[in-house]
């Protein structure tokens, strides 16, 4: 069994499968926050974080970046024939395949949903609490947070 100590904490925190996809998730984040704060109305702070921390949907994807960037890490580090690397690679898909897919679906219809409750609520007058309208990727943005990741991945590995 593997003891924990100061240099195996170091280590850790110089991977490259460590390093890479948190600061591709941190520059996909960004990278959004700066498109959707560049608006022209004046954000609030409670805006500001939830474009850095929280918020889905968007250009680029930052799950994409994320678990591209693991994988790509995995390729280089390991070689394509290891268990990380393969484990990695069907991590990926599937993550990707949600965000541009299944998020996306229930995204769009929270959001029909929402319609159909207003316009049912403003005839009837019963309140209506809209449900969370999750928002998934486009394929453009998946493509482009995957490109991310990679060239974060290949800049780690490589420089």
């Amino acid at each position: 069994m593997a003891s924990i100590n100061s240099a195996s904490v170091k280590a850790f925190f110089e991977n490259p499968l460590f390093l890479a996809p948190i600061t591709s998730w941190f520059l996909a984040q960004l990278i959004k926050a700066v498109v959707v704060l560049s608006g022209r109305r004046r954000k609030t702070m409670k805006e500001v974080f939830e474009a850095l921390a929280w918020r889905t949907g968007g250009m680029p994807s930052s799950h994409s970046a994320l678990v591209t960037s693991m994988t790509t890490s995995a390729a280089f580090k390991e070689g394509l024939d290891s268990n990380v690397f393969i484990i990695s690679l069907w991590f990926t898909l599937i993550v990707i395949r949600d965000a541009m897919g299944v998020r996306r679906a229930s995204g769009i219809q929270a959001y029909v949903l929402n319609l159909l409750g207003k316009k049912v609520a403003e005839k009837t007058g019963i309140e209506y609490h809209p449900v969370k309208e999750i928002h998934g990727h486009t394929p453009l943005e998946v493509v482009v947070g995957g490109l991310l990741g990679i060239f974060i991945a290949a800049a780690y590995v490589f420089l």
